[in-house]
């Protein structure tokens, strides 16, 4: 740990001193503790804080690595590194990839890789320029789940042709992490349609290719979340937790309130034992208290 970070941390969670924080500063060491509580936490549900969470000029301002140790330290399995959010170019090349998985595994949790690229293109095709690179970057970072946009055309979908599924299924074959597609918040890739007929021409081949239900996204798409739960739970591995308030354009993600009986009974349509990914701003006032708070809250959720 830098000397940067050392400060940073008194300051985050109190101490009331800038004196260098006294850590034990082995890796090995690093991971039993983190480990040991992260588990103690989050009990049977493992719970990833991602990365906008904390906010996005905090990420762009500080970098990844310094706010996954805030994560680890509040408790979170796993930290959601967020490409749109590198500084530079530099932070997405494969030696800062691979200093940062490094720096989040020696903190005793693991990395997701999320792209806003899509896995289609505007027109429906398997864009396997933008696959390729994504699950290079994910392989240096050292991913255990690495998440694209669905990406297609609103009107016609995705293709799903014998010979693009087959490109498709060989192009993710390698990947060391687990290739999950995400519903975004515009109709092109965010209907519930959309993934049921990407999923069926997929069968029986559907551990392939596998989908982070976002619970908050299909507000912006005009989808209804507990529909959408019932026909795709099968295919759900990774969950992003979110409420959404407002309405049209003045929509905005925000924290699931306690005893939202909504938000926990869409839990209740999705698998229990996958990860579950913090995805609403924290109080930036706050920020290592919330974390905490929250990491605890979306892991006991419907438990």
């Amino acid at each position: 740990m830098h000397g940067r970070s050392r400060v940073f941390f008194n300051i985050v969670f109190g101490t009331g001193s800038k004196a260098p924080f006294q850590a034990n500063l082995t890796v090995e060491s690093s991971h039993s503790v983190n480990l040991t509580k992260n588990t103690a936490i989050a009990g049977n549900v493992p719970v990833v804080i991602v990365a906008s969470a904390f906010g996005v000029e905090s990420i762009r301002r500080d970098g990844h690595a310094m706010w996954a140790e805030v994560a680890a330290r509040a408790g979170a399995a796993g930290f959601e590194v967020r490409r749109e959010l590198f500084a530079d170019d530099t932070q997405s090349q494969p030696d800062s990839l691979r200093e940062l998985g490094d720096t989040i595994r020696a903190a005793g949790i693991w990395p997701v890789y999320s792209t806003p690229a899509t896995l289609f293109d505007a027109h429906g095709a398997l864009d396997e320029t933008a696959m390729t690179q994504t699950l290079a970057e994910a392989d240096a970072l050292g991913a255990r789940i690495v998440k694209f946009q669905l990406g297609g055309s609103a009107t016609t979908g995705t293709a799903t042709a014998a010979d693009t599924l087959e490109r498709l299924i060989a192009g993710i074959a390698d990947s060391k992490a687990k290739v999950v597609v995400e519903n975004g918040q515009l109709k092109a890739g965010g209907t519930i349609d959309a993934f049921a007929a990407l999923f069926e021409a997929l069968k029986p081949r559907t551990h392939a290719l596998s989908m982070t239900f976002d619970t908050g996204n299909w507000r912006w798409a005009d989808q209804d979340p507990m529909d959408a739960a019932r026909r795709l739970s099968g295919y759900v591995t990774y969950v992003h937790c979110k409420a959404v308030q407002g309405e049209g354009a003045r929509r905005f993600a925000t924290a699931p309130a306690i005893g939202d009986t909504y938000f926990a009974t869409l839990l209740k349509h999705l698998p229990r034992d996958v990860p579950r990914g913090i995805e609403f701003p924290f109080d930036p006032a706050h920020l290592a208290d919330d974390a905490a708070r929250y990491v605890k809250q979306i892991a006991s959720t419907d438990q």
